[in-house]
């Protein structure tokens, strides 16, 4: 179990250094471009464009990371506290700060957070703007000198370990041994981490003594995920071969190795052919002395030429060192995928465990997402698959739309892309169900579509028809809904009441001062409360327990909402919805919650009511209401009549 929860620290700490960086590849491209065509030994020799790159590396591309680093942690204001953190790291060097500001960065953002939060309620209306900018400007001050006096130095001497032990390497003829350590921990998400935070800057220092450096092409050589992609495109079953060519393009062109995660994940044994065709290919570059002046980023075999130095030989090292790598994991790939059996569903598998792995948390107004909104456009032209950076899950899913678009001969796109990118004209938005809230927000007039994962679902079909027919069955869907059988005609003048039981919140589910010594003895006691209720099995009460231990049900506004795992769906008998309160509150790793909903849903029909829920728990002043009644019908006056 320790073991399991040190895995899982690894790979959301992972994914954290990769959000930091994906956002801003585009100015590593920037960057990358302008060095390779303006150094002195770039295409375009130019003395004066040449001054472009030093700033750049030095002060753009940190202060990028640690901005974005901040913002993650408390967003505009830890942006900002942590750029002017990642200041003094940045000055107080010689060396590229990529390391320094993923330090600062989150820090900045977090020291911010916590200071908000110290204050909040307590400052005079009038005084906000003052106390939030003098605050940020202290704070910020304050970290920018520590880290200019403590921790820029502290990192210039972890790198300058790290070259020692790098310039070791290469002169015991090991560098290829990196490969053991790099491909793993690629797949926890730490490539980004990796590449950028540790070998990007020592590779700049040795490209700009010898004009060139292989650590480039360490983490970026995108041959061992090629060779993976490309064993499944062959000897691949099901859903994982049909998906795999399309993944292959993305990979190889694109840049995008996260794509070919699961792929790993669904047969463990492939990360042997990682390593080995990282281990292969680092052995090609190093004997035939390839290298590149610039990161290649995103990891694309075009970023890599675009980076490569202008020289025949050194053109023909990184080709092959890429040719080498994706050959030797083709071949193991190919021996594991013939030798092993893949069971139906495997990817799927694989799929929600990266999702896991990466760590997401859904909003308060996510988890009780309707299923669409807006208009059905009858004549789309383009589908978005969205997702928190645009990459991995979201374009596997676009690739497998437009296979079944293009096999129903519908001249649409399917594209992916970032929930923050996403265009304002969009007209159709797929996302995954906790992220769709996002989506919706950003583009409210699209038609927006949620599925449980980007892989395998039954809404791209029914998508499908629906665009085929013009939208038609859509819109007669969404204008004339099935009558539930019990339904008067129209000639009945009197609707008879539902019956209690068929309504997902009901005033008996509804706990007033409540008091509970641990976050456990809650959830166990809103489960056992379901399954006392006949909506649940026994079974779902441990369910609630292990998807709280693998992400916190902690939504935020005092409020968490357990429930149980995927697995768990079986378990659920009709949907449900249980709500403790609990005046003094009670703690879920490190947050006070006062308002516990505990959700047993089945078949969508508990998402109307939840809707409501979240909009109501979206306000703060709700939640003050409903944490002080005194009476079950007072916290339901708050909610409203969502049963009706």
């Amino acid at each position: 179990m320790a073991q399991s929860n040190i895995k899982v620290g690894v790979q959301r700490f992972g994914n954290f250094l990769s959000s930091m960086v994906m956002p801003n590849i585009g100015a590593f491209i920037a960057w990358g471009l302008i060095t390779a065509l303006f150094i002195p030994t770039g295409w375009w020799p130019n003395e004066a464009l040449n001054k472009l790159v030093g700033p750049m590396v030095t002060y753009l591309l940190p202060l990028l990371i640690g901005y974005t680093g901040g913002k993650l942690i408390h967003d505009q204001r830890g942006g900002v506290v942590g750029a002017i953190a990642t200041m003094g790291v940045i000055v107080g060097t010689d060396s590229p700060m990529f390391l320094g500001a993923m330090i600062m960065g989150p820090l900045g953002g977090y020291v911010i957070k916590k200071f908000d939060k110290a204050i909040e309620g307590k400052i005079k209306a009038g005084f906000e703007m003052l106390v939030n900018n003098f605050s940020a400007g202290i704070l910020g001050g304050l970290l920018a000198i520590l880290s200019f006096l403590a921790i820029g130095p502290g990192v210039s001497i972890f790198t300058s370990w790290l070259v020692a032990g790098v310039d070791w390497l290469i002169k015991l003829g090991i560098l290829p041994l990196t490969s053991i350590f790099i491909e793993p921990a690629k797949v926890l998400f730490l490539n980004n981490a990796i590449n950028h935070g540790v070998l990007s800057p020592i590779a700049i220092d040795q490209a700009k003594q010898h004009g060139q450096s292989v650590l480039f092409l360490l983490e970026a050589n995108p041959g061992p995920g090629f060779g993976i992609l490309l064993a499944y495109c062959f000897f691949g079953k099901g859903s994982a071969k049909l998906s795999a060519p399309g993944a292959a393009i993305i990979q190889f062109i694109g840049g995008i190795h996260e794509i070919y995660f699961p792929y790993i994940l669904m047969k463990p044994m492939l990360f042997i052919a990682a390593i080995l065709g990282g281990m292969s290919g680092v052995f090609t570059l190093v004997l035939l002395n390839g290298g590149l002046l610039a990161p290649a980023s995103p990891g694309s075999f075009i970023a890599l030429l675009l980076a490569t130095p202008h020289n025949p030989a050194t053109y023909i090292a990184n080709i092959l060192g890429v040719a080498v790598a994706a050959a030797v994991s083709f071949i193991v790939s190919a021996i594991v995928l013939r030798t092993s059996k893949a069971e139906a569903g495997d990817l799927e598998s694989a799929a929600n465990k990266m999702q896991e792995m990466k760590g997401k948390k859904s909003s308060v107004a996510g988890t009780f997402a309707a299923k669409n909104s807006g208009e059905f456009p009858a004549d789309a032209s383009k589908v978005i698959f969205a997702c928190d950076a645009g990459m991995g899950s979201s374009a596997m899913g676009a690739s497998i739309l437009r296979k079944k678009l293009k096999e129903a001969g519908l001249d649409i796109t399917s594209v992916n892309s970032a929930i923050s990118n996403l265009p304002a004209d969009a007209e159709i938005v797929i996302t995954q169900e906790e992220l769709t809230p996002r989506a919706r927000h950003k583009v409210p007039n699209a038609y927006h579509i949620s599925v449980d994962n980007f892989l395998q679902s039954p809404e791209y079909d029914k998508l499908v028809e629906d665009l085929k027919s013009g939208g038609s069955e859509a819109a007669a869907a969404k204008e004339a809904p099935e009558a539930p059988a019990d339904q008067p005609s129209p000639e009945t003048d009197e609707v008879p009441a539902p019956e209690a039981d068929d309504q997902v919140l009901l005033e008996r589910n509804i706990f007033i001062n409540q008091s509970f010594s641990s976050k456990e003895e809650a959830i166990r006691f809103a489960g056992r409360v379901l399954v006392d209720g006949g909506y649940v099995n026994e079974s779902y009460i441990d369910a609630m327990i292990a998807r709280d231990e693998l992400t916190s049900t902690y939504m935020g506004n005092d409020v968490a909402i357990p429930h149980g795992t995927e697995d768990a769906k079986k378990d659920v008998l009709r949907s449900g919805v249980v709500i403790l309160q609990i005046p003094d509150g009670v703690d879920f790793d490190g947050s006070k919650v006062r308002l516990l909903f505990g959700i047993a849903g089945k078949d969508g029909t508990h998402l109307e009511i939840l809707s409501g829920i979240a909009v109501t728990c979206s306000d703060m002043e709700n939640i003050e209401k409903m944490a002080a009644a005194k009476t079950t019908g007072e916290l339901m006056a708050v909610i409203g009549g969502l049963n009706k």
